[in-house]
């Protein structure tokens, strides 16, 4: 790669970087903003919910405008927009506020990552050159959140607000960046203009705005089979899909949340799941009979989209449940302070490390399929070994936890994306993203709502109460790391049936590269590697208990 593509690549890691710091250094922030605002728990828990909300809420419509309206257009307004509202939060003096912007944030990080992983997969050809410039982003990603807990910790010994103003000024340099550096591209999908070269093989032209262009093979237009060219399609946006989408992602989502009251207060939880599936059922009816849908549901049958899907729920569930559980831990029964929690956890950032240089290693070597079931197993063994936790348990008997499950993450996380996008054109490149973000914004709230219940219902009677005691508090916290546990196990079943297949080498596959790579045009990749979405869709960390600082 050249000096430009690997400074673009920079810009779009730095998105990603940016949005696991925001989360992270929050949610060690969350007891001073609590204190310091007089919240109550309720209130400060919805500081972190609502980010959940908006983004699992409109990650799959944030998917589809990226490829219907223009992923630079997207990427840079709801950068902007995702700038703004973290400043407010550093001004807000009531609870509302709060939970505004951080609504209005998840929202904005919604559109925009879909955004950036669009504009990698079309920037950076097939092949070793886009599966290095992937992984680079998921484990930039996989940093931003380690570093972000550290970083918060910092930050808020001296004030919790600079916790909404760090981002802002990184947000403002890489908005900068991304003017200079991210070609205008056009917003429509047509399938590119072939010729032949004079040895006879057919290229691909670029367009006038430099824009990569991928094969006709991969663009996924109709065709005239008369002509041998693609039809021109009249695009429109589906209001009312999106509308009905929108809306059962946003009662979902809550319904979700929701279920970390356990039977407090079922009747409005089965309420808001009923109306979502309902709202999910118009959905379904929505786009089956209008000409441009918001999801052409034909995406659901190709590759391993569903299954894959899955998997990054399962997985990402298990891991953000396993690391709120710990965080309850060590703060609420050992007594460690955030800054201490925060350094602690950093070891499961070694996945920054080793996702860039060991995971594309094993998958060129054994396939995706392959390494995604070593990664479910080495989380069942990290979640295992710390299922006997006890009360005076050493950082030296935590750490090899820690560590495996740091490699998991790295092993598993960036070929189910593989997995997830591979066969998906270049023009859906946008709704695949969206989609697997959605799955993964799904799971780390259905695991944190499911260990936050199973703690809840596990530590009733002498575990609850202003003096709880130790003894049972620790066995609410055992009963809560089974939930991570199955999450694996069931994983690791699912991706043992095929999940993953290591595809057939394509004969006349794929892109030349872009203006912004600098690789030859007509050049010949290798199997097909797609997006992995970086750690954006592990953001939320609903929470009913907020961990207390009791330094």
């Amino acid at each position: 790669m050249g000096p430009r593509a690997w400074a673009l690549l920079f810009v779009l890691c730095g998105t990603v970087f940016l949005e696991g710091i925001d989360v992270a250094m929050l949610a060690v922030a969350i007891p001073s903003i609590r204190s310091d605002l007089g919240l109550p728990t309720d209130t400060a828990a919805w500081v972190m919910s609502a980010y959940v909300l908006g983004y699992a809420g409109f990650t799959l419509l944030g998917g589809r405008a990226a490829d219907l309206l223009g992923r630079r257009r997207m990427f840079l307004t709801w950068l902007t927009v995702f700038l703004a509202f973290s400043g407010l939060g550093g001004f807000a003096t009531e609870g509302w506020t709060l939970i505004v912007a951080r609504f209005v944030t998840g929202v904005a990080a919604a559109f925009m990552t879909p955004a950036a992983l669009s504009l990698i997969t079309t920037s950076y050809a097939e092949g070793p050159q886009r599966n290095k410039a992937l992984l680079i982003f998921a484990g930039t990603a996989a940093g931003g959140f380690s570093l972000g807990l550290v970083i918060g910790g910092l930050l808020t010994q001296l004030g919790w607000r600079w916790v909404f103003f760090a981002p802002v000024l990184l947000a403002g340099a890489l908005l900068l960046a991304a003017v200079r550096l991210i070609p205008a591209q056009p917003n429509d999908t047509r399938a590119p203009r072939t010729e032949q070269s004079r040895t006879g093989q057919s290229r691909t032209v670029e367009s006038r705005s430099g824009e990569p262009r991928s094969t006709e093979a991969r663009t996924g237009e109709p065709r005239d089979p008369g002509k041998g060219r693609p039809r021109r399609r009249t695009e429109g946006f589906d209001l009312l899909g999106a509308v009905t989408a929108a809306g059962a992602m946003l009662l979902a989502a809550y319904a979700v949340i929701r279920l970390e009251h356990g039977l407090d207060g079922w009747w409005l939880t089965a309420t808001t799941a009923a109306a979502a599936t309902a709202l999910l059922v118009v959905f379904v009816a929505v786009e089956r009979r209008t000409a441009t849908p918001l999801v052409r549901l034909g995406i659901f049958r190709e590759g391993s989209v569903v299954r894959a899907g899955l998997g990054a729920l399962l997985f990402v569930g298990a891991f953000f449940g396993f690391q709120f559980v710990l965080t309850l831990y060590l703060q609420e029964l050992r007594g460690w302070s955030s800054l201490q929690t925060a350094i602690a956890l950093v070891a499961l950032g070694c996945d920054a490390i080793l996702a860039p240089t060991l995971t594309p290693r094993l998958v060129t070597r054994f396939g995706h399929g392959r390494v995604i079931l070593g990664g479910f197993v080495l989380a069942i063994v990290a979640y295992g070994l710390f299922l006997p936790v006890g009360m005076d348990w050493s950082y030296a008997a935590m750490f090899p936890t820690l560590i495996i499950a740091g490699t998991a993450f790295a092993l598993a996380y960036g070929p189910l994306t593989i997995a997830a996008t591979d066969g998906v054109a270049e023009s859906e490149q946008g709704l695949a993203s969206g989609l697997l973000n959605t799955f993964t914004q799904f799971g780390s709230a259905v695991g944190i709502s499911a260990v936050t219940a199973v703690y809840g219902l596990a530590s009733q009677g002498a575990a609850a109460g202003p003096d709880p005691d130790p003894e049972a508090t620790l066995s609410a916290f055992r009963a809560a790391l089974v939930v991570p546990v199955v999450m694996v196990t069931l994983g690791a079943l699912l991706s043992s049936f095929g999940l993953g297949r290591r595809p057939e080498p394509r004969a006349q596959a794929a892109a030349p590269a872009a203006a912004a790579t600098g690789a030859a045009p007509g050049e010949a990749p290798e199997a097909a590697v797609v997006v992995t979405p970086g750690l954006s869709a592990l953001s939320g960390l609903p929470a009913n208990r907020v961990p207390q600082d009791p330094s």
